[in-house]
Parts: C-alpha cells; sequence; structure tokens
C-alpha cells in the first residue's frame, strides 16, 4: 500500500472528545471514515489486513474493524480471511456513473478495435476537478511496465490531459517519452455533435513506434465514439424475463 497518502483521523469515522481521546463517530464523520477506508482499499491493488489500512488512515485498528464489519454487511467490502478488498456491491454502484450520457458504452467498441489494430494501451478520460480520470481503458503491449485501468485519476500535463483542456488544431496531441522514459502517447479530444469536448481518448505505446499512424488510429477510434454518441450509443436489447436477477 502506498503509506505516503495518509487520511485525517476525522476521516476515518473518529470523533475526538475534550481530553483528546477517540470517541464515537457520528452522522457525516462515518460516511467519511467509510469512503476513507473504500478509498485506502482502492489504492492497495488488491487486498489489504486491518494493520495496513490503521497505519494508512491513521486510526485504532478497533474502529477501522468496526467500519469493515458494517461495509462487509453492506456488500461494499469483501473479507478473505484477514485481508479486505473491494466488494461487488461497490462496483454494481460506480458502473451506474455516467460522465455523459452513453459515452462509455459508445466507446466500448472502438476501444476495443484500437487495441487490436495497434497493440496500444488505449484509454478513455474524462475532466473532474482538474484531473484527468479513466473511464475506459484496455490493457496493451505496455502491461506491466505501465498497467492501464478504470478509475485512475492523473495530472493534466499528459497527451490525454492536454487534449482535455480545450479545442485542438493540427491534430493529435503526441507525447515522445515527455512525462515517462520508454513510453510515447497519441491523444484527440472527443466531441459530441455540437463540439463540445466531452472526453479523451489516448493511446499508449513503447518508444521507437510511428506516432503518425498511431494518431490516426486514435483520430478514428475517436470518430466512431463520436458517430455512436450522435446516434445515441450502441442498442441495447430489452433482457428477456429469464435474464432478471432479483
Amino acid at each position: 500500500m502506498d503509506t505516503n497518502e495518509v487520511c485525517e483521523p476525522h476521516r476515518a469515522g473518529l470523533r475526538r472528545e475534550q481530553d483528546g481521546t477517540p470517541g464515537p463517530a457520528r452522522g457525516r464523520s462515518v460516511l467519511e471514515g467509510a469512503f476513507a477506508l473504500l478509498d485506502a482499499l482502492r489504492r492497495s491493488g488488491e487486498e489489504a489486513g486491518v494493520t495496513e489500512l490503521a497505519l494508512v488512515c491513521g486510526v485504532p485498528k478497533g474502529s477501522v474493524h468496526r467500519l469493515l464489519d458494517q461495509l462487509v454487511t453492506l456488500g461494499a467490502v469483501e473479507r478473505k480471511g484477514n485481508r479486505y478488498r473491494v466488494g461487488p456491491q461497490l462496483y454494481r454502484i460506480g458502473q451506474a456513473w455516467e460522465p455523459h450520457p452513453g459515452l462509455r458504452p459508445a466507446a466500448r467498441l472502438p476501444l476495443q478495435r484500437l487495441r487490436a489494430a495497434t497493440g496500444a494501451s488505449v484509454v478513455l478520460t474524462v475532466l473532474r476537478e482538474d484531473m484527468a480520470i479513466t473511464v475506459g481503458s484496455v490493457p496493451g503491449d505496455l502491461e506491466p511496465l505501465l498497467p492501464v485501468r478504470d478509475g485512475v485519476a492523473f495530472h493534466l500535463h499528459t497527451a490525454a490531459g492536454k487534449a482535455l483542456r480545450g479545442p485542438l488544431r493540427g491534430g493529435a496531441v503526441l507525447d515522445r517519452e515527455d512525462v515517462m522514459d520508454g513510453v510515447c502517447c497519441a491523444a484527440l479530444p472527443v466531441r459530441t455533435p455540437d463540439g463540445r469536448t466531452v472526453a479523451a481518448l489516448a493511446a499508449l505505446v513503447p518508444a521507437g513506434r510511428p506516432l503518425d499512424a498511431l494518431a490516426r488510429g486514435v483520430a478514428e477510434a475517436g470518430a466512431a465514439i463520436s458517430r455512436a454518441l450522435a446516434r445515441g450509443g450502441p442498442r441495447r436489447t430489452s433482457p428477456t424475463t429469464a435474464a432478471l436477477v432479483p
């Protein structure tokens, strides 16, 4: 786990009594504590124990254990022995978030095709609070040197971040190992029919590969996403009664 990211004690579901000792959490602080633990589990990558989580969040193990038990009951966290990880209920809730109506369904097939044609690691990002957040990704030849995952946030000095910030002239934003040694990138904005930038599409490849062809592939995939958005996204078939999950 990354212990450099330390949570504030009140964010772990605690409040302080007048003498400075931990007291029971109430109201909003409990929610903050739950989200702090969930974020710590996310940053752990896979699984984490109570001791690790208490260290990262800077709170007593007992408090962490009580919150984890509640989150397990709700399905937001899974327990395996003495280890914890993010649970399926949290995944289902997260999948309901749409940064722009129909964006993720519209991008699914173009991202896969771009990966198949180029071998690149492909990411679809949106702008949130001065950060670029990945909402769609397909791992490519850069794994495991540079894993791509949904939900990762990064700064806007990258090619994808620059593509998100405004209209571009002269083609794709190209990164020739500017951010990371051994990694090159081509990125372009994804726009709606009325010209609004709603996302950026980026393809990352090992250094040494020609970027002009990669940029053309990104442009074609971005255009396919824009066309799907104009049509209202991919057509969805109605589920049959047998396929419904109670």
